[in-house]
């Protein structure tokens, strides 16, 4: 998820992501060549860079800024929808297709596997390598599958809490202690909480979310199945106790990231859980009514002494193996990860960089207070499942949690069946 959106020296429990141990892992099934890697590693000209929807106009800047510098190397930018599951789809088909005008795309961090286990995207070793020496290891990580680095961070991301901090002095530093402070919100006839609930990739963000926080986890450290525990049904019994006495409000099941940046912009929401691009456009937008009014915290936790386990998100640029001119194609990704970039997106955009040098410069923290949140949120993040089955996966848990948060499944009936389709999907 482009929002879906890294610190000083992350701590190896956020570092190592967890991988599936699923059999037919490498390869290149699925329409991908090894023969593809191999040719026009040398060809240059017009490009074409695909994206989400650029909600903070970061996109479009930057391309103006490498077209007017590269005349014969113009970069045409496709722009996608905002939603994760149509960026992931259209990627598919074209990458099926062996479309060679999709030459740069961005990915989720939970695509990168499947992608290239596939054989979709450009390994960037020999000729193509890519310098990632100055960049986050969590970060480097979710662009590696097999040992080998398929794509480039661009973008990392943590969950964030939004407050009214006129209405709430101080935030909330476990999840019961955000209930109680409901009351607050229907004083204010408006809701108290709301996250990214509908049936999407982001539901399975904040699923697991709650499942960490609550000392639970999706798959143990080996890629097994494990979410069927009492830590687990206390995680997603919190998403579904709040569902159902209106703490989080019943629209709230529709919302994914806009839906819920809107409503906490109108002035609609107490709590609101998202990501850090959010801050620019609450900061700047000229219908919010919040710009000096609220604040921003670290996801509540069970006890008062340790944050939420937000889900590590980001963003990857990667090269089709498809694509003529991947000269070219590399690099504008060295231009997408530069340092001056990295701080464009900050800055533009409210994006978390990968290079761990930004969060100690003294001018951009002055431009961003939220950072040292951010890196909290960061440190203390859970990697969702790298595995080429990704989407296998990521069903299970928001089909499950879905069925939930309606009332269809009990919590002990959707964590059982979550197990069971983990485990069908790989998790064995």
């Amino acid at each position: 998820m482009r929002k879906t959106f890294s610190k000083y020296a992350v701590p190896l429990a956020t570092a190592s992501v967890l991988a599936l141990a699923l059999s037919a892992c490498g390869g290149s099934s699925g329409g991908g060549s090894n023969n593809a890697a191999t040719q026009n590693t040398d060809g240059r000209g017009p490009i074409t860079y695909v994206q989400g929807k650029d909600n903070s106009n970061v996109v479009r800047p930057l391309v103006d800024k490498w077209n007017a510098a590269h005349p014969n190397e113009q970069v045409t930018f496709k722009e996608q929808s905002d939603q994760a599951d149509q960026q992931h789809d259209d990627l598919v088909q074209h990458f099926q297709a062996q479309d060679a005008n999709y030459d740069v795309v961005d990915v989720d961090v939970v695509w990168t596997a499947e992608f290239a286990a596939k054989g979709w995207l450009q390994p960037l070793t020999g000729s193509m390598a890519f310098d990632t020496s100055q960049m986050l290891p969590a970060t480097v990580k979710t662009a590696t599958y097999n040992n080998t680095l398929y794509a480039a961070p661009q973008t990392s991301d943590g969950g964030l809490l939004y407050y009214r901090k006129d209405l709430v002095p101080n935030p909330p530093k476990t999840w019961d202690e955000m209930m109680s402070m409901c009351s607050i919100a229907k004083q204010h006839n408006m809701g108290c909480y709301a996250g990214q609930f509908a049936q999407y990739e982001g539901l399975t963000v904040n699923a697991a979310e709650a499942i960490n926080s609550a000392g639970g986890q999706i798959v143990d450290s080996s890629g097994k199945a494990d979410v069927n525990t009492p830590q687990a049904k206390t995680g997603l019994n919190n998403l579904v106790q709040a569902y159902k006495d209106g703490n989080i409000p019943q629209q709230a099941i529709t919302y994914q990231e806009e839906q819920g940046r809107q409503a906490f912009e109108a002035g609609q929401l107490l709590f609101l859980r998202n990501w850090p691009y959010v801050y620019n456009l609450a900061k700047t937008d000229g219908t919010s009514v919040v710009k000096d009014t609220f604040g921003i915290a670290p996801l509540p936790g069970m006890t008062d002494g340790k944050p939420g386990a937000s889900s590590l998100g980001g963003h990857n640029v990667a090269m089709s193996v498809y694509s003529k001119h991947k000269a070219t194609a590399l690099d504008f990704m060295k231009f997408m990860t530069s340092a001056e970039t990295e701080q464009f997106y900050a800055t533009q955009g409210s994006l978390a960089p990968v290079l761990s040098s930004l969060y100690t410069n003294p001018t951009l923290t002055a431009k961003l207070p939220y950072l040292p949140t951010l890196l909290t949120s960061i440190q203390n993040a859970v990697p969702r499942p790298v595995t080429p089955y990704y989407p296998a996966v990521t069903k299970a848990i928001q089909d499950n949690a879905y069925a939930a948060l309606k009332g269809d499944k009990s919590v002990d009936q959707a964590l059982s069946d979550m197990q069971s389709a983990l485990q069908a999907a790989g998790a064995k």
